[in-house]
């Protein structure tokens, strides 16, 4: 009995630690780039230069790479009002797309690691969990 028990837990540990593993940032951004393409792209082009003076570029933005706790609760609660991207204001509104932290995540590691960004830090599903709407009133 003591020898099942045993068996018992390590396979049932074994199970819980893959099933709520963080994936790596490589599997993360391939994740991320089809998220991309489903909710982004329309208004971000393919190319991730946005439309200037109506979406902002998500290549080469300074907004971004300064901005990373704003950018995440941009893409979780939705963002309005005036932001600076590349000495150019935009002043439009985005909607939630109704994300989970997961795909909040992968997206993020997609963008910042896209169109010749490099981010060398991974955002976390737990990153992006701990964010909270108030982040955007900074």
């Amino acid at each position: 009995m003591k020898l099942f028990s045993l068996f018992y837990f390590l396979v049932v540990g074994l199970v819980a630690t893959s099933l709520f593993q963080e994936k790596t940032k490589e599997e993360s951004i391939i994740a991320g780039q089809e998220i991309y393409q489903d909710f982004c792209v329309q208004c971000h082009l393919t190319s991730g230069e946005g439309v200037s003076g109506v979406f902002p570029p998500l290549k080469s933005s300074d907004y971004l790479t300064d901005n990373i706790e704003k950018s995440i609760a941009g893409i979780k609660y939705g963002l309005r009002g005036q932001i600076t991207v590349n000495d150019e204001i935009y002043d439009g509104v985005m909607v939630s797309q109704g994300l989970d932290d997961e795909e909040i995540a992968d997206v993020m590691n997609y963008i910042l690691n896209e169109w010749g960004n490099n981010f060398e830090k991974q955002i976390t599903n737990q990153q992006v969990t701990n964010i909270q709407k108030s982040v955007l009133n900074k």
